[in-house]
């Protein structure tokens, strides 16, 4: 690593972060501030990007804010155990895979609706009537 620090336009672009999305990570206290330079930008030093990529990776993977707060937490502390990330991955398995099961409930009742459809070139559309229905 050569570079001591980085401006928030270098951290974006390591990262693909947008800036006004670094700065509402600071906000919410998930980034910690950062130092700032005597014209009052915001320098980053290597454990902000990789803080940053952390949150990242984390939102990627579909983990709340409220999750990656608490997983930071217990990395801040230094104390916690493989078991209890295990634990959270565990239950963050468990979300996405209820998920995936609501997701395909979705994509069968549009197929059926899609079937329907005569493909006319007027307005009488039985997708939008199903639409329309009422039980």
């Amino acid at each position: 690593m050569t570079e001591k620090f980085f401006t928030i336009g270098k951290l974006s672009s390591k990262t693909g972060c947008k800036p006004e999305t670094i700065r509402y990570y600071e906000q919410v206290g998930l980034l910690f501030e950062p130092t700032r330079s005597e014209s009052g930008y915001r320098l980053y030093d290597y454990d902000g990007l990789k803080r940053l990529n952390f949150i990242l990776h984390s939102r990627e993977l579909g983990f709340s804010q409220n999750s990656i707060r608490e997983l930071l937490h217990l990395v801040d502390k230094g104390e916690y155990t493989c078991e209890q990330v295990e634990a959270m991955v565990q239950g963050q398995l468990k979300e996405i895979r209820l998920k995936i099961s609501q997701l395909k409930v979705l994509e069968s009742a549009l197929s059926d609706m899609a079937q329907k459809c005569e493909k006319g070139k007027t307005p009488d559309c039985p997708i939008v009537d199903l639409l329309f229905k009422v039980d």
